[in-house]
Order: structure tokens, then sequence, then C-alpha cells
């Protein structure tokens, strides 16, 4: 015999906006999704059965009939009351011991930076005095706030100027310069060089993929030569234009320059501001003035030393390292120039500018932050 009919929930729209959210969030765990997946159930099916509700999220029928209680009540949230759930087998305590004593083995033997977990586990057992799995190790390690085993290398930034000159670029981004904001025939390019891209033949062709079983790319090959690709982002339209030389130099370089004055619009701009790094190629004042005599139009801009990721082209750099360039099997350098041109145009074709987000205030809050730094350095 069916029991009473569910009573149907009403959802705020913030909380079927975060449901949504969730759901298509990759990384969002599997007890949210099922439990998320359950609201939006119920939103498009109210009178819905306990027990078919459950067969379709994967959630029993009384976790469907317990939920469905709360969200009628009007507590409309998706974690459990303090008291529910498996107990931990090792309280604060016990894990803030098993770290401090993995933190003290560290300092003791430098070669224990990178001990396995397996390591870490016999000498957690002896200090805690019970048993305790590898699993159960590495998950307070990774719950840890502060993982010292763990680096990345950074390049601390050197250039006195830092500000003024990152400040500069980011109001370009903008659409500002010297506080004004640009005309309709001023315009915004990036421009670097992507440097020595190999041709590499492999000594045996690749194998295509099958069931459960991928493609296969042979490990030896033979060089063929290599090329550089001197590409310019148009920063508020989207568009690239590129090339390929043998070199780069001041003459490649001029030639890319060449390539954008020829095309249209930048033909009839006004202005047009070149956003550059501090390459061999277009480095110093002794640049800024090559480039004002040749067109008096051009102002370059140059990036802070040691920050080349706030010119844009290095974002499209890694587009095409991704997409275009691996894995490298080209047979020679016009393979290569090839599919270069061709990405370039399928690119063209629905141009669309990248979603900066770092402004000047974003830049102002870092440098208050990372001041201390700068001094230490200063001061060294």
């Amino acid at each position: 015999m069916r029991g009473p009919r569910p009573v149907p929930c009403s959802f705020p729209d913030g909380f079927l906006q975060d449901a949504l959210d969730t759901v298509r969030r990759r990384t969002a765990s599997v007890q949210d999704v099922q439990r998320f997946r359950l609201v939006l159930l119920l939103h498009d099916r109210p009178s819905i059965s306990h027990e078919d509700a459950a067969q379709i999220v994967g959630l029993s029928g009384r976790q469907v009939q317990r939920w469905r209680r709360r969200w009628v009540a009007g507590d409309f949230s998706i974690e459990d009351y303090a008291g529910r759930g498996k107990k931990p087998t090792f309280s604060p305590t016990r894990s803030c011991r098993g770290r401090r004593h993995g933190m003290r083995s560290r300092r003791r033997n430098q070669v224990a930076d990178q001990s396995a977990i397996a390591d870490l586990t016999s000498r957690a057992k002896k200090a805690l005095g019970k048993p305790i799995s590898s699993s159960t190790v590495w998950r307070i390690l990774h719950e840890d706030a502060i993982k010292p085993w763990q680096y990345e290398h950074w390049i601390f930034p050197r250039d006195p100027l830092f500000a003024d000159k990152a400040g500069r670029v980011l109001d370009l981004y903008a659409g500002i310069w010297e506080g004004k904001t640009l005309g309709p025939k001023d315009y915004v390019l990036s421009s670097d060089e992507k440097t020595s891209i190999q041709a590499r033949k492999r000594r045996h062709p690749e194998q295509p993929p099958g069931r459960r079983r991928k493609r296969r790319i042979e490990a030896e090959y033979k060089r063929k030569g290599a090329l550089q690709y001197l590409a310019t982002w148009d920063v508020h339209r989207g568009i690239v234009m590129g090339r390929c030389e043998r070199r780069t130099g001041i003459r490649p370089f001029g030639r890319m320059v060449t390539q954008i004055l020829d095309r249209e619009p930048y033909r009839d701009a006004e202005r047009l501001f070149l956003v550059v790094d501090n390459g061999s190629s277009h480095r110093g004042q002794r640049s800024v003035e090559r480039m004002h005599r040749r067109d008096k139009r051009i102002i370059l801009v140059h990036t802070p030393v040691h920050a080349s990721w706030l010119n844009q082209v290095e974002i499209y750099f890694s587009i095409i390292q991704r997409k275009v360039l691996t894995p490298n099997d080209f047979a020679n350098l016009k393979a290569i120039r090839l599919r270069l041109a061709l990405y370039e145009e399928l690119t063209n074709r629905q141009p669309k500018p990248f979603a900066w987000k770092f402004t000047r205030q974003d830049l102002t809050e870092w440098l208050k932050r990372a001041s201390p730094h700068f001094l230490a350095a200063s001061a060294a």
C-alpha cells in the first residue's frame, strides 16, 4: 500500500542556481552532486515518489524522504547535521600529532621531503601507538593547509619600475592611456616570439587509437630543423597575426611590424600600442625610438622585467602549444607553418578577446602584499 502523497518543495532561486552550478562542476563531490540532482528533480517533478526519485539520483528512499522533510521545513542546505555520519577514527589531536611527527622527520632528513607514504605511515604508527592506514595518512596530509613537500618555481620581480610599467599595460587592456579613454582608431596589440619550434620526424609512423588503447607516438625522432613563430594579438578584437622566421632579431620583428601596418584596420589607425617584453628583438629605449622612426603612430610599451605573464599573446602561445604543436610529430618545417597558419585562420573566423580580469586595482593590492618581500630583496 502506497504511503501519503509527498508534499511539494518550493525552492528559492538562489538555491536552485547553486544546484545547477554544482551539477555542472567537474570538481564537485559525488555526495553534493547527488543531493543537488535531487533538488533539481523535485523542482521539475514535485509529486514524484520517494522510491522513484531515489532510483534516479542514486540515493535510498529514506534519504530522499529525510531531505524532502528538511526542505519543506525551509532548511535549504545540503550539509549533514552535526553528529550524523561515521565518526573519525583519529581525533583532531591525534591528527595534529601525526602531522607534527611528519614535519619533524622532514627537518631531520632532507631526503624525507620526498618520503613515500609507506615510510610516513610506519613512522606515524610508532608515534601514535596504534594502527593507521596509508590512505588515512594521505588524507590527513592532503587536507593540511601547509604542504612543505610541494613547491613551484617562481621568479621574483626585480624591475624597480615594476608598478609603473605594469600599470601602463593594465590601463591599455582597460582601454585607457595616460588617464584618457582610447579612441575608436586606437588599437592595442600584444606581440612576442615563440622560439625554437622543432620539426621532429618520428622514426616510425604513429599508431591510431583503438579500443582501450591510446594513440601511440614513437619516442625516437630525427630533427628536421626549427623555426621561430612571431605573433601579434589584438587585445580588444581577438584577431591574431603571425609569421614564421628562421631566427629572431630586430629584422624579423620589423617584418612582423610591416605585416601589421599592411593590414586593415591598422593601416588607417591613429595610434598603435604595441605591448612587448624585454627580449633582444625589442629591448630598451632604442627599440622605442626605432619604432617611432619607422612609424610615428607606433607606441612601444614594455612589460616589466620577469613579467611576461602580462603579455596577452602568451595566452595564445599556450593555446597553440596544447592544440597545434602537441604531440610534436612534424615531418618538416613546412608542416609546422601550415598547421600554425590554419589555426590562425580558424581563430580569426570567430574572433574572441581574452577575458582579462587582472586590473590596476588588483595590481595595487598585490604590491601591498608583496611589499615586505621587495624590501627584503632590496636590503640583500
